[in-house]
């Protein structure tokens, strides 16, 4: 059985998107569909290549349970386009890039990622870094959210998956 794939992209990939990946991971290992679903994360921008999540990053989402302990900075990349079903933008920059660098049969896959959230009407997930620690627990506010979302919708939209968790 083929995984799905989703890949969550922000700008130099060690904070918006490193949190994405680690609050949708717990969740699908939550649900027990680690075997198929397949999860990473990068950024537009090659900035930050093989750094861990930003510290403060980090530190927001290990309060919340989520460890992001084992990720490191990629940039996107070609292959990205095909190996992932879904490629998910934290915002409309974001958004806009990964348009412009994106193979035509490939555009379907990219949306912004807050557009399964459910609870806030944000649709772009604002870039804590330089901003103080209200900023992240904002950002883990509207991916717990959206990750929420995204989990419903795969499990209603894929038929590879399970409709219920292990079973």
């Amino acid at each position: 059985m083929d995984k799905t794939s989703v890949l969550f992209v922000c700008t130099g990939n060690i904070c918006r998107s490193p949190t994405a990946e680690g609050a949708f991971r717990q969740r699908v290992e939550e649900s027990g569909l680690q075997e198929q679903i397949l999860i990473d994360s990068a950024g537009t921008h090659g900035y930050h290549i093989g750094e861990a999540p930003d510290r403060r990053s980090a530190a927001a989402a290990a309060k919340r349970g989520y460890d992001l302990s084992g990720q490191q900075a990629r940039q996107v990349s070609g292959e990205d386009f095909e190996r992932f079903d879904y490629i998910l933008a934290m915002d409309r920059a974001n958004l806009a890039h990964l348009r412009s660098i994106c193979p035509l049969q490939h555009t379907s896959k990219l949306r912004l990622f807050l557009e399964f959230g459910e609870r806030f009407v944000e649709r772009e997930v604002p870039d804590p870094y330089y901003g103080g620690p209200q900023g992240f627990d904002h950002v883990l506010d509207l991916v717990e959210d959206a990750a929420n979302g995204l989990l419903k919708y795969l499990l209603q939209q894929e038929d590879d998956l399970p409709t219920q968790a292990n079973g």
